[in-house]
């Protein structure tokens, strides 16, 4: 299919923005994605959305079907990959309300399903770059135009969830110069970069994570809800801006991932 170019992960306030929406059901090799796929114009593109922890926010994070997603939006034809995600901070520079955009991850899951190369054709996928580095340069204009506060780069450590880390984890997590928490990013971009789409994080810090206790001040529950509210909004402004300058006609390094992953015969 040839539904939309541009797809967006998030959550309920995402799909519900835009015009000529539209549900398309998807079935996948790999069993059902999260929701369905909803299309919208944006910007006079058209945008594909998936709630990535459903609709009613029923998939916690180890129960996602991440390559279901992937491969939907892959199939209503999608090459670039947006995937703003709530985080925490590990670092007192990256302050709760700050965008970062990250260009590194620490896989710290278990047991989640993180490839579509199972076999006959043996296939290595480069992760030395896992972000898409033309959607971050986009990121990083657009941030800057807006007045977000944004860190151009930085380490995403994905925990398997759905418990947080441990005080000592977290402040390992910290001592290792990693910038940032979550649950969700893993397998997510490396499963797009298989499919050879263009991926980006955006990470929306709601919190400090519970290593820096004692060094910052303890965020209550409604600090958090009234920074990622904050954040929500800013990030539909950076994404439509970024969506609106996109040239889905051009090509990136990100589309021709595979064409190094193999052995020859």
């Amino acid at each position: 299919m040839d539904l939309a170019q541009i797809g967006i992960f998030g959550g309920s306030g995402f799909y519900k923005f835009g015009e000529d929406i539209s549900e398309v059901k998807v079935d996948t090799p790999y069993g059902r994605p999260s929701s369905s796929v909803f299309l919208a114009t944006i910007n006079d593109k058209r945008v594909a959305f998936i709630p990535r922890h459903g609709v009613d926010h029923s998939y916690p994070p180890h129960e996602i079907n991440y390559r279901a997603n992937l491969w939907a939006m892959k199939d209503v034809g999608v090459k670039y990959l947006f995937g703003p995600c709530a985080a925490g901070s590990l670092q007192k520079h990256v302050k709760p309300g700050d965008f970062v955009f990250c260009d590194q991850f620490i896989d710290r899951t278990q047991g989640r399903k993180d490839t579509f190369f199972d076999g006959p054709i043996t296939t290595h996928v480069s992760a030395a770059n896992p972000f898409c580095p033309t959607l971050r340069k986009m990121a990083i204009d657009s941030a800057k135009k807006l007045n977000i506060k944004a860190h151009e780069a930085g380490t995403i450590v994905v925990i398997n969830g759905p418990r947080f880390s441990s005080k000592a984890e977290s402040i390992w997590y910290s001592k290792m110069g990693w910038e940032v928490i979550n649950m969700t990013n893993y397998p997510e971009g490396i499963l797009a970069r298989e499919l050879e789409m263009c991926y980006i994080n955006i990470s929306l810090i709601t919190d400090y994570d519970c290593g820096l206790e004692g060094q910052v001040a303890h965020s209550t529950v409604g600090e958090i809800m009234d920074t990622f509210n904050g954040n929500l909004h800013k990030v539909k402004n950076l994404l439509f801006d970024m969506i609106a300058k996109l040239d889905t006609d051009s090509s990136c390094c990100c589309h021709s991932a595979l064409s190094s992953a193999r052995f020859n015969d």
